[in-house]
């Protein structure tokens, strides 16, 4: 293991996300659990860390554990990989019990911690050959793959540079490149964004999703960072005190959680005069209807942005604009949480 909106219904391209991620979702709900947590438990003294969890995560998916600092997420990580056992329950990676056969599980897992130690005298090059010999890769194949990952992680010209006069983000990169030294299945990466400049988030994100897309890695990704998670995670896991409050992708996480307002219609017309607005309200679905600077955000149970066109229209109004306003994970995240005592340790 390493060491470390014209009338548009939508907004294009977040709808384009999203369908993307609900295809994702589809494909890889067929394949098979790669990790599977059931009723796990991990208590310290009178503290549970970790609540009764149960999870399943497929061959493929790239999922987000999402939640403050203290809400469990590190202490289930170290449970998947064998370093702390559970108090009751029962953990399978790739089939493997980490309790059982803990090495087996570091053979097909990397991880990735949040700030991932390498030896700052030895170049980047060394410290993966010092991987790869930890795990009993021949020095030919260890060298081979070594470049093969350096130019995959855009690290090629600083492979002979010392580690320790490497920035943040290089360092991340490296320790990417050194979790997928042994070809893993699954890798678990703890807050792999932090501190990165915004340059190199977006090339680290870019790496992790083509290794979901193209290697066929599994990846468990913790984070805190909402805006990397909404980028690149197929479903997300909310914690809080050791539990898991709800799991998905996020247009199905905010119907969870809005419920009655699970969509907003923004609507921009004229005339929007009473008579309208009650037929609109009257609508099968629709909740209500507030009065925005340029039009009205009309709340409803599903999406009736047809019949509200139609509606418009038949009433004899000018319809100019009208479009879904989607929740985003900040959104989600915020609401989820706000009143609930989140100051626990891990």
């Amino acid at each position: 293991m390493g060491r470390g909106g014209g009338v548009d219904h939508s907004r294009g391209g977040r709808r384009a996300v999203l369908f993307d991620q609900n295809i994702r979702e589809e494909v890889s709900m067929a394949a098979p659990a790669v990790i599977e947590l059931d009723n796990l438990c991990k208590t310290y003294g009178d503290h549970r860390a970790v609540d009764h969890l149960s999870l399943s995560i497929q061959k493929r998916e790239i999922f987000g554990l999402l939640g403050p600092n203290g809400a469990g997420k590190t202490t289930t990580i170290l449970m998947m990989l064998g370093l702390t056992e559970p108090t009751s329950g029962s953990v399978r990676v790739c089939g493997i019990d980490p309790v059982r056969n803990p090495i087996e599980v570091k053979r097909k897992v990397g991880y990735l911690p949040d700030d991932v130690g390498f030896y700052h005298h030895m170049t980047g090059l060394e410290n993966l050959l010092y991987t790869a010999a930890l795990n009993g890769i021949p020095r030919a194949e260890a060298e081979k793959r070594a470049w093969e990952l350096l130019e995959k992680v855009n690290l090629t010209d600083a492979a002979r540079k010392k580690a320790g006069t490497y920035s943040r983000g290089m360092r991340q990169r490296l320790g990417l490149a050194d979790v997928l030294m042994k070809r893993p299945e699954v890798i678990i990466l703890d807050e792999p964004t932090l501190g990165i400049d915004p340059e190199g988030v977006r090339e680290l994100l870019r790496l992790i999703r083509n290794l979901s897309r193209h290697e066929g890695i599994t990846v468990l990704l913790s984070s805190h960072q909402l805006h990397h998670v909404q980028q690149i995670c197929d479903r997300v896991g909310l914690f809080v005190g050791g539990r898991l409050l709800a799991e998905g992708n996020i247009e199905r996480l905010a119907q969870q959680l809005f419920l009655q307002d699970a969509y907003v219609i923004h609507v921009v017309a004229s005339p929007l005069d009473a008579s309208l607005r009650s037929k609109i309200e009257a609508i099968p679905g629709v909740n209500k209807v507030e009065q925005t600077e340029n039009g009205w955000d009309v709340y409803c149970q599903t999406d009736v942005s047809a019949a509200i066109s139609q509606t418009i229209i038949e009433a004899g109004s000018s319809l100019f604009h009208l479009s879904r306003r989607d929740f985003g994970l900040d959104e989600i995240y915020h609401r989820y949480f706000e009143g609930r005592d989140v100051r626990e340790g891990e």
